[in-house]
């Protein structure tokens, strides 16, 4: 059976006698004119290991996520599809493991003005005083008006005790903050949160918790965005980083990555450095 897609594909995979994964890879490369060394300035795969999975041997790796990556980044670049390479290698090594779904992003809650309640201590308080007030100045009047004279009657001349007071001005409740439509989801100081976005093409990623909890490993198609929080540590695999926007902490790596190129990437809390 031919697991490429190609009649060229067909010379590495003969019907009767496929090759194994490491002998495709060889076979193609030696047919480009490559030695492993120039695959692994192109690929920053190091030598050693391009080495042991020619010979189908895939535990200096470090893991099946690894392995699938070197794969598909060897498979690019002498020309053969990846794909059937990583279903054979996912029949060999007992298949792919599911998806874990990726953590979500804490939103920051949005801040709202408590409504001022009514000072209805103050309020009665003012009320007695101004009934006092009247009182005594009703009584005062009373016991200076003269006992008998042929002086008009007329109002009394206003004096400062019965002018009226001039009202305070009500101190001004303090203005509702009005929330940002711009605004952003805050990134909780206490964890590491990883943001990624694949802008014009898709990507293959992998994302692992600090304790090795895959966190996430398949495609992230054009347009699509993913994110990723530990107490701790997130570690990163792109498999074709050009396409990639990161943003660290809330803050955007400014890294330029190519397309077809492989990143190995761990971020902790603070400001984004890698690792």
């Amino acid at each position: 059976m031919s697991i490429g897609n190609s009649p060229e594909d067909d010379r590495y995979f003969p019907a009767d006698d496929p090759e194994s994964i490491g002998r495709a890879l060889q076979q193609a490369r030696i047919a480009a004119g490559l030695t492993a060394e120039e695959i692994s300035t192109s690929t920053r795969v190091r030598v050693p290991i391009v080495q042991a999975i020619e010979e189908d041997d895939f535990s200096r790796c470090g893991g099946d996520v690894y392995a699938r990556g070197h794969i598909r980044t060897l498979a690019r670049a002498v020309g053969l599809d990846p794909a059937p390479l990583i279903e054979r290698y996912d029949a060999e090594h007992g298949g792919r493991p599911a998806p874990t779904p990726a953590a979500p992003l804490f939103e920051a809650e949005r801040i709202r003005a408590e409504p001022r309640r009514p000072n209805w201590t103050a309020a009665m308080v003012a009320a007695i005083v101004a009934v006092v007030g009247f009182v005594g100045f009703t009584m005062f009047n009373g016991t200076d008006a003269p006992s008998g004279g042929s002086a008009a009657e007329g109002p009394a001349p206003a004096t400062s005790a019965t002018a009226p007071a001039k009202p305070k001005p009500a101190k001004p409740a303090d203005p509702k903050p009005v929330p940002s439509d711009s605004a952003i989801a805050a990134v909780p100081q206490d964890k590491v949160t990883v943001k990624l976005t694949a802008t014009d093409d898709k990507s293959w990623i992998s994302a692992k918790a600090h304790d090795g909890k895959v966190l996430f490993d398949g495609l992230l198609l054009a347009g699509q965005s993913k994110t990723f929080q530990d107490d701790e540590r997130v570690d990163l695999i792109l498999g074709n980083a050009g396409p990639i926007e990161l943003y660290v902490n809330g803050k955007k790596v400014e890294d330029s990555f190519e397309s077809g190129q492989v990143e190995r990437l761990s971020y902790t809390k603070g400001d984004p450095q890698a690792g």
